[in-house]
């Protein structure tokens, strides 16, 4: 088969999708990202298979500068870079310190690792997006086939565009009139498409949205009800879901919940979404394996595990969050899912730094649950609001603590400001905090990000089990530029087209 490299394309679009002898099971021995298939790579349904799966190790295991290690941007990064923006889990050592202590610039490696990874992804799944029809002309594939693999690839699509507006885009719920980013619909795999590609420039924040819906509700249409390691049809609504918070759009929160709420259940036990990969709570997860994992310094279990049990420990929950007087002692959350030593307290959400097989869980139902309760407690519909924000809460609490009630939590305002502490709980160590920080700052609910205790002074666990006093830095305005990170400065300066303008400020 016939390759080139596509070394000197501009960085963001360099890739395509990859390719190795593999059964639907494996994601591993795929030929290196830097090589793009010509036609034959389509030949038949088990290189089509092939593609596909390398599209979500594209995914899963993304380069990092040149290092495929590292778990970007959704192996593993998408998370601990999403935690070091937040003020909720805790950076221990250098390794995060620049994300954490918003430092970055247009040439630091987190941020331009994150966009670089992304849009290599995308476009691997532009091109296969583009190859399915003539794979059904040729017989090699029914469409009914295509068209299930091109709702996986739309789901990618969406999925990884939105991960590229919340970090380097102002939020929805400010003005979706500012600036988004080049939301990318055709594939590059040969040096003739590389000026119209080049041209794309960046839409607006609304414009972008409304694409990414439209790719979910394609995608919704074709794709299956299955697993939890490929796309499905829950994966779609349940990212839908997501999206239309993040642009207020509440009643359509609560039609996507409504959609799949008798398909999935929150766990009674708040630990078993991360034991094992699948439960009535688990939509959608980025798997691991031994043989294909972010490595010991990207994957989950060893950045924030415990190092008494073996992890590297660089992330330590914050005790920010841990003496919080909204996060009840009784909580199971706080034993099922922790992890101590003399040193602090650890998340136990991810269990295996020897072979790193955790999976990084993406989308799960008691996000889509708290989804509809925020949903609802902004249209009024308290009572609604109440019992949805309980069926995540309560299961985590011995009986002799009473649900809240609407009474009890104050109104509208009171309710959302739980259902607010919720999802800090719910999600601590899965990335999510980054999100919330900034919808909720454009919305003003949030002056922008909280300050974080200061990076590596939490050196033992009186800070966690005692008043004893820390101090906190790094909190940032929604106004300065830093709030967004900036587009890198080699995708720029690579552009000979059309270069995108910069973020202001940098």
């Amino acid at each position: 088969m016939k390759k080139f490299s596509i070394k000197n394309f501009k960085l963001v679009l360099a890739g395509a999708a990859l390719m190795g002898g593999i059964s639907s099971c494996e994601v591993t021995d795929l030929t290196p990202a830097n090589l793009i298939p010509d036609a034959d790579a389509f030949a038949t349904a088990d290189r089509v298979e092939a593609a596909v799966l390398g599209v979500y190790e594209s995914a899963q295991r993304g380069f990092w500068i040149s290092d495929p290690d590292r778990g970007y941007p959704f192996g593993a990064a998408n998370v601990q870079q999403g935690d070091m923006r937040g003020e909720d889990m805790y950076n221990d050592q250098a390794f995060y310190e620049v994300t954490y202590t918003n430092a970055y610039n247009s040439q630091s490696p987190n941020n331009n690792g994150m966009w670089i990874s992304l849009y290599r992804m995308i476009n691997r799944l532009n091109i296969l997006i583009e190859a399915l029809p003539s794979v059904v002309e040729n017989g090699i594939l029914t469409q009914t086939e295509a068209d299930v693999y091109k709702g996986e690839l739309l789901f990618m699509r969406a999925l990884a565009h939105h991960e590229l507006l919340i970090h380097f885009a102002r939020p929805y719920s400010d003005d979706p009139s500012s600036m988004g980013v080049p939301y990318r619909t055709v594939g590059v795999d040969e040096v003739s498409k590389l000026p119209e590609a080049e041209a794309l420039g960046r839409g607006t924040v609304g414009e972008d949205y409304a694409l990414l819906l439209a790719d979910l509700d394609e995608a919704e249409q074709k794709l299956p009800v299955r697993g939890v390691g490929r796309a499905s049809k829950g994966a779609a609504v349940a990212l839908k879901s997501r999206i239309k918070l993040h642009m207020q759009d509440w009643s359509g929160v609560i039609a996507e919940f409504e959609k799949i709420e008798g398909s999935y259940a929150v766990t009674a036990n708040p630990a078993t979404p991360f034991r094992g990969g699948t439960s009535t709570d688990n939509i959608f997860s980025f798997l691991n394996s031994e043989g294909s994992n972010p490595g010991t310094n990207g994957a989950l279990p060893a950045m924030y595990g415990n190092p008494a049990n073996g992890g590297r420990g660089l992330v330590k929950i914050s005790p920010i969050i841990w003496r919080a007087e909204f996060w009840n002692a009784a909580d199971a959350r706080r034993t099922e899912l922790t992890s101590r030593n003399d040193a602090g307290i650890y998340s136990a959400k991810y269990i295996d730094p020897v072979t790193r097989t955790d999976p990084n869980t993406i989308l799960r139902f008691s996000e889509v649950v708290l989804n509809a309760a925020e949903a609802n407690a902004q249209l009024g519909q308290l009572t609604d609001a109440v019992t949805l924000l309980n069926t995540v809460r309560d299961r985590a609490l011995p009986a002799s603590v009473p649900s809240f009630t609407t009474g009890s939590l104050g109104g509208q305002s009171g309710v959302l400001e739980a259902i607010y502490n919720e999802r800090r709980i719910e999600f601590l160590a899965e990335g999510r905090r980054w999100a919330d920080i900034h919808r909720l700052a454009g919305a003003g609910v949030l002056p922008g990000i909280p300050a974080k205790a200061t990076s590596r002074t939490i050196i033992d666990l009186d800070f966690y089990t005692t008043d004893r006093a820390y101090n906190t830095d790094y909190a940032l305005p929604y106004s300065s530029n830093l709030f967004i990170w900036p587009i890198p400065l080699a995708e720029i300066q690579n552009n000979a087209t059309a270069p995108i303008e910069q973020n202001p400020g940098y």
